[in-house]
């Protein structure tokens, strides 16, 4: 399946949709909070950061068979984490890269480490704040896995029960995304950025994919662009701008200085027509890709 990729050709029946909720004529449903992890390492080709892709289930009816990044919903026990399972940059710090409160952020980066090891096998914890669990892919971490995935057990059990701390010094902090209004099924997205940890493999578990690939960002934004591979627009333009940098150390330089706003792509006149709008900081980005 193909999805138009930015500027994005509307329908003149989405367009009216989206008029009347514009005007108050229908109500937007409420969407849920998620967040998604860009897993990146180096390319071995010098094409700058690999990414960590799954391609969803055709069946799954959010994003089917789109290609995206680990990530899913907050569940309420991801407010419960307590501060001695915590490292790294404190709440409140986490609070204001993300734009949120000091709760919410707490639980977006406790969804953002477990949704990244339940749906990926790599867990960004360790014993201490300055060490990293070193290996995952044991017949009791793929239990423990199952068992979060499941919702058997929460992330606060499961770092308790193996001593472990959360690194949250392994995340950035890259982009927020929320969907259009017209949308039925709706999400409040925060992208994070991390470094695939020393030791550790990605594996192919989730559930939820049929396929999993490590693509160089600039290569899968290309593919996306030719068609032979699915994204979300905002998987799509998330792509091709951490595929301008040069390195995974460089994303994540790049993204300690990020404060993040949410953005909701409206409705915004085309050439010959109507499509979604993007923020700003990327028009130039796609307008140097385009020409």
């Amino acid at each position: 399946m193909r999805i138009p990729l930015p500027p994005v050709p509307l329908p003149e029946t989405v367009v009216d949709v989206a008029r009347e909720y514009a005007d108050g004529t229908r109500t937007a449903a409420e969407p849920r909070d998620a967040a998604t992890v860009i897993l990146l390492r180096p390319s071995d080709t010098g094409a700058g950061p690999e990414a960590y892709y799954l391609r969803r289930q055709l069946s799954m009816d959010f994003a089917g068979g789109m290609a995206v990044f680990p990530g899913g919903g907050v569940d309420k026990r991801d407010f419960d984490l307590e501060d001695e399972h915590w490292a790294g940059p404190s709440v409140a710090t986490w609070a204001e890269r993300l734009g949120c409160t000091e709760p919410e952020a707490r639980a977006l980066v406790c969804a953002a480490v477990r949704e990244t090891f339940e749906e990926s096998g790599v867990l960004l914890a360790g014993p201490s704040a300055d060490e990293v669990v070193a290996d995952t892919s044991g017949e009791d971490w793929e239990a423990d896995r199952v068992a979060l995935e499941d919702r058997e057990l929460s992330l606060t059990e499961f770092l308790d029960r193996r001593g472990l701390v959360l690194r949250t010094d392994l995340l950035g902090a890259w982009d927020a995304w929320l969907t259009p209004v017209f949308e039925p099924k709706r999400y409040r997205t925060w992208f994070f950025v991390a470094r695939l940890p020393e030791g550790q493999v990605t594996r192919d578990v989730s559930t939820e994919s049929s396929s999993v690939t490590w693509l160089p960002a600039t290569l899968a934004a290309d593919q996306a662009d030719s068609g032979d591979l699915a994204m979300m627009p905002p998987t799509y333009l998330v792509s091709m701008e951490v595929g301008t940098y040069a390195d995974p150390d460089a994303v994540l330089d790049a993204a300690a200085d990020r404060r993040l706003e949410m953005f909701c792509p409206s409705v915004e006149p085309l050439d010959d027509g109507w499509t979604l709008s993007m923020p700003d900081r990327l028009r130039p980005v796609l307008a140097a890709r385009r020409a």
